[in-house]
């Protein structure tokens, strides 16, 4: 290794230690660290080359692809300055570690035959029919007629799909210009309603709807806990709300490029913020980050009042409730 100020001066990039942190963690690949850092290859492989040169990761060759990871054998003075530069970055990038345990996920499923074959069957799923039948076959789910706030509709792509799929679309957004891109896209489909409001008081009633949806935008809304317990208010019984967020994050520049008020949620404040709307968190989990995907990471959360749990039947109880003779009963055939 070269002197103290080389040292200093190698690790003085952010990019680098970020990198050498994961290489800390894991043998990885070029390309492995370029989706994990959403950075271009040839980026990553200049700052792999400057740590290499001066000793911070080792290569191995496997095949024609190279391998790196913490140099196994750092002097006393460069363990010590990389346990304080690596503590320094505790919380930094928190996207990182989603993303990375998505890269070795992909990794070990394509270590087998079955694996490649269902990568390049998803691929050519992707090249034949596109990614657009997804949404509309999930919204056909729903059961017809079902009821349903899209809150902060935006350009209305969601709404159009739920309609499309036989629910009763209420579509809320605050931006006139978005209202009338969203016109555009349901028009000709039934059961759309569009209305102009703030999602802190939106212009719905009381019971209005079965489900009610937030898809990417409470990080635009100066208070959320107030916007969930006004959707909360418009649910009917035995309704449920639908988050769909960014992960908490440091990209602060979206606050400036993209009016974000929030940069994400980490899991601590989406409880904090549905508890004082009175909800309960029924389930909840961090999506898988999609190849090529440049934000952040994305979590999804179901939500009820939590004056509804105590109408939730178990389903054992629901089994002891049904009558005995059902299950002697032939099956309905199917219409």
């Amino acid at each position: 290794m070269s002197d103290i100020h080389q040292r200093l001066s190698v690790l003085s990039v952010p990019l680098r230690t970020r990198i050498l942190r994961l290489v800390a963690a894991e043998e990885l690949g070029v390309g492995e660290i370029a989706r994990v850092v959403q950075t271009p290859q040839p980026t990553v492989s200049r700052h792999l080359k400057a740590l290499l040169d001066d000793g911070w990761v080792v290569r191995r060759k496997v095949g024609t692809s190279s391998l790196y990871e913490l140099a196994p054998g750092l002097g006393e003075a460069e363990a010590a300055l990389w346990a304080l530069v690596s503590g320094s970055l505790e919380g930094r990038w928190p996207d990182d570690h989603i993303r990375l345990t998505a890269t070795l996920a992909e990794r070990q499923d394509g270590q087998h035959f079955f694996g490649r074959v269902a990568e390049q069957w998803v691929e050519l799923r992707r090249e034949m029919f596109g990614e657009g039948h997804l949404i509309p076959a999930i919204a056909a789910l729903l059961p017809d007629g079902i009821r349903v706030a899209d809150l902060g509709c935006g350009p209305g792509d969601l709404t159009a799909h739920l309609a499309e799929a036989g629910a009763r679309v209420v579509a809320v957004d605050r931006e006139p210009k978005m209202l009338e891109t969203a016109a555009r896209r349901v028009e000709g489909l039934a059961h759309v309603e569009l209305r102009r409001g703030e999602l802190e008081d939106p212009p719905l009633a009381a019971g209005e709807v079965d489900l009610a949806l937030f898809c990417l935008v409470l990080h635009h809304i100066a208070d959320p806990a107030k916007a969930l317990a006004a959707a909360a208010r418009a649910l009917a019984p035995g309704g449920a709300i639908v988050v769909l967020d960014m992960v908490g994050h440091d990209r602060a520049e979206y606050r400036r490029t993209m009016g974000h008020v929030h940069l994400g949620f980490e899991d601590a404040a989406v409880k904090e913020m549905a508890a004082q709307a009175g909800l309960h968190i029924t389930r909840s989990r961090v999506l898988t980050p999609q190849a090529g995907a440049t934000g952040p990471a994305l979590f999804l959360a179901r939500m009820v009042p939590e004056t509804q749990l105590a109408r939730m039947v178990p389903v054992t109880q629901l089994a002891r409730m049904m009558p005995a003779a059902a299950a002697d009963d032939p099956p309905t055939a199917a219409r």
